[in-house]
């Protein structure tokens, strides 16, 4: 019979499989590298991540400072966690996890899963906040008696793991013809251990690192992104500089667009710093095709994690296009497309607008007389000014009012309005607009030419659609 004593013991020895539909734009065919996915999401826990959990607990307790009923606190973009929860489920440790709030609801209630416990964060805070995660999960593992963290960011157990795994995996299964190695960083745990063995076995290796627009690693100026897994906003004591030969750095819209097209055309359901991951080794590739080099060029590509944990955004479409992630297909509609095109000749001004001083009553008629069901507020007696428009009123929001208090149509607009419409211009796509409107937001005013040309609301945008005017989409 064969199986193993744990789960544990099903950690590493991924698969590499060939990328060849997503290459084949490359270049010509006898000249295009030879590019490797390893699919590190079939690790029992579903990410390279697993590789480093048992290794930073045993040397924990090697040490003295993990006993037997203690805690684990560690902060983690989810992944790390789960890693460590698998290992913690099996010897017996409480875990708590502290993630950033950008982090997917899937990994959260995976780590519920496993027994832990989990503490979110606010993502755009700088890492000596005490608000930060990093800050949190250090108060915690102060305060808890016998807890322990990790610290990926700085543990040695994280590189090592991986040089002694995932390098001398990857040179085993290419039988030493590697040439170049790509892989997103966010610790640098899994580029930095990997490419120290593979660069003691052969110095011409080329290792690319995938980085995320906002993240310091490859210079950039910090700012916040979506990607998760990769990036950072300080430099890791767990990664090693000086092992990158070469950065890709990649926007959040190519990543999340190469990870849809890896599911799509290879059948491999994979996470967002896989999709950056992608980008990077099809840049480098389409290079190498361009040269003799290329025809022997064996390129492998480290794919950290499955895409099963980023369903609610990655492959939600509607999540994308609210992020302006997704772009309709076909020609870019905008707002003052819709707008030349509502109401179908309907004898209703361009803007109507509810004064300040006006009575509630008033403006209730209008309502009616036009059929609208909001308009812009201005405190201008006349005119329509974009500076002039202080608030909105709504069909609705007056219903609900009069309804508890008749006596309100006596009262002025100005006393009774709810906030401002937001304001787009008039060349704003309708994809930005969507965003917008499948928010909070009754309706938008449009800004042309610099002043309000007209308001559109949620069914103007349904029966745009419902005509067929959205080009392609």
């Amino acid at each position: 019979m064969q199986y193993a004593e744990s789960i544990l013991d099903l950690v590493g020895r991924t698969p590499l499989v060939r990328l060849s539909r997503v290459t084949r734009d490359l270049g010509p065919a006898d000249r295009r590298p030879l590019v490797l996915a390893k699919l590190e999401m079939l690790n029992p826990g579903g990410s390279v991540k697993d590789r480093i959990g048992l290794p930073m607990i045993e040397a924990a307790e090697a040490a003295g400072l993990l006993r037997p009923g203690g805690t684990i606190v560690e902060p983690t973009s989810g992944n790390t966690g789960h890693g460590l929860a698998i290992a913690a489920a099996l010897k017996g440790y409480r875990c708590i996890f502290v993630m950033a709030d950008k982090q997917s609801a899937e990994k959260q209630g995976l780590l519920r899963a496993y027994g832990a416990e989990v503490v979110v964060c606010p993502t755009n805070v700088p890492p000596e906040s005490p608000e930060s995660y990093y800050s949190v999960a250090a108060r915690l593992a102060r305060d808890i008696p016998g807890a322990y963290k990790p610290d990926q960011y700085w543990n040695g157990a994280n590189p090592a793991a991986h040089e002694a795994t995932t390098g001398p995996e990857i040179w085993e299964q290419t039988e030493g013809r590697v040439t170049h190695l790509v892989a997103g960083v966010g610790t640098g745990g899994t580029i930095t251990g990997a490419g120290r063995h593979l660069r003691a076995c052969n110095r011409t290796i080329t290792i690319v690192g995938a980085d995320t627009e906002g993240s310091v690693l490859s210079g950039d100026t910090p700012r916040p992104y979506l990607t998760e897994g990769i990036g950072e906003d300080f430099l890791p004591g767990t990664f090693e500089p000086g092992i990158v030969d070469r950065w890709v750095r990649v926007p959040d819209r190519d990543a999340f667009a190469a990870a849809r097209r890896l599911t799509r055309e290879e059948g491999i359901l994979a996470g967002e710093s896989s999709g950056s991951a992608l980008v990077a080794a099809l840049t480098v590739a389409r290079e190498l095709a361009a040269t003799a080099a290329g025809r022997d060029a064996v390129m492998v590509v480290l794919l950290a994690d499955t895409g099963r944990n980023y369903v609610s955004k990655l492959y939600n479409d509607e999540w994308l296009r609210q992020r302006g992630l997704l772009p309709s297909s076909g020609a870019v509609v905008r707002v003052g497309d819709l707008l030349a095109t509502r109401h179908h000749g309907l004898e209703i001004p361009r803007l109507v607008v509810a004064r300040t001083a006006q009575r509630v009553g008033e403006a209730i008629a209008t309502l009616q007389e036009y059929g609208i069901s909001q308009m812009p507020v201005s405190e201008a007696a006349e005119g329509d000014a974009p500076e002039s428009l202080v608030g909105s009123i709504s069909e609705k929001g007056l219903l609900d009012r009069a309804y508890r208090e008749p006596s309100i149509v006596e009262r002025t607009v100005g006393e009774v309005m709810d906030p401002p419409l937001p304001a787009v211009a008039a060349d704003t796509s309708l994809d930005d607009a969507f965003g917008l409107l499948s928010g909070p937001a009754p309706a938008l005013v449009v800004i042309a030419a610099g002043r309000p040309a007209g308001i559109v609301t949620k069914l103007d945008l349904l029966e745009f659609l419902a005509h067929g005017r959205h080009g392609s989409a």
